[in-house]
């Protein structure tokens, strides 16, 4: 498995709240640095503005920098994926991450089926794997019922058994029903902790390792299932914003992006 690290890992140092937020060149320059092989552009919406120019930049960028590029959206509806496709094409990815829902459209399984049964043989002609994530909207029986019911090798799961917590769902549970289908992975740890007088919890990140992630299991669970397929490793955080402010919270961000391909490199 190839391990890397998702825009979701520099949440603070891209949002409003960072006096001046990364760029893509200054992200894929860090993860270079920090050991990263992939960089996944995940629901980082200003790439649908870019250019044909623009976009062989980035992929140029890329490239000097010995990565390989994912991208990551939302949604199902036909028209989106197949712009998000011509976009995989500029920049040489041959992955895509989505989810079922959207803002505005939350299709049933049967709707997704349909939808997707008209975007994903294009997906597989030009050998791009479409990726569905798990997460608390959609009950992980449903998302695979979406999967088994289009029954293309280039569309299926990728995992994070840490969303699926808030829909009471076991990431154990999560892990042994979808490492058939995995073909990508988001790894991020997570915990609960009490609330000030013990009242209520809050369920949130922690460096990997130290929460309710069983990142060996899940892993060996994926590479039994799936064989020789090469699955690729993404790191993201919930990392809370510290009260400290901005920097205490982008130099804790680096630090548990740090420690976890630290991690994933010691566990190849």
């Amino acid at each position: 498995m190839t391990h890397g690290i998702s825009t979701y890992a520099y949440f603070w140092r891209i949002s409003a709240r960072a006096p001046r937020p990364m760029t893509l060149t200054e992200m894929f320059t860090d993860t270079a640095r920090l050991g990263g092989r992939v960089f996944q552009i995940c629901d980082y919406t200003p790439i649908e503005s870019y250019d044909a120019a623009q976009l062989a930049d980035v992929r140029a960028t890329a490239r000097d920098l010995g990565l390989e590029l994912e991208l990551g959206t939302r949604g199902v509806r036909p028209e989106h994926l197949r712009t998000y496709l011509d976009m995989a094409a500029e920049l040489g990815v041959t992955f895509v991450r989505s989810m079922l829902n959207t803002v505005d459209h939350r299709p049933t399984p049967d709707e997704a089926v349909a939808l997707l049964k008209e975007t994903v043989p294009a997906y597989a002609a030009a050998g791009v794997t479409l990726g569905l994530e798990t997460y608390e909207q959609v009950s992980t029986d449903d998302l695979l019922t979406v999967v088994r019911g289009v029954d293309d090798e280039h569309l299926g799961v990728v995992l994070d058994p840490g969303n699926s917590v808030a829909r009471l769902e076991r990431p154990v549970d999560v892990v042994a029903a979808t490492a058939p289908y995995t073909v990508n992975i988001h790894v991020k740890d997570f915990a609960f902790t009490r609330r000030d007088g013990w009242v209520g919890f809050t369920y949130a990140g922690c460096p990997l390792g130290e929460g309710l992630l069983d990142h060996d299991g899940m892993i060996a669970a994926v590479r039994e299932a799936r064989g020789e397929r090469r699955v690729n490793q993404i790191v993201e955080h919930w990392l809370p914003w510290q009260d400290e402010g901005f920097e205490a919270t982008a130099r804790l961000e680096h630090q548990w992006t740090q420690h976890s391909i630290n991690t994933l490199l010691r566990s190849k």
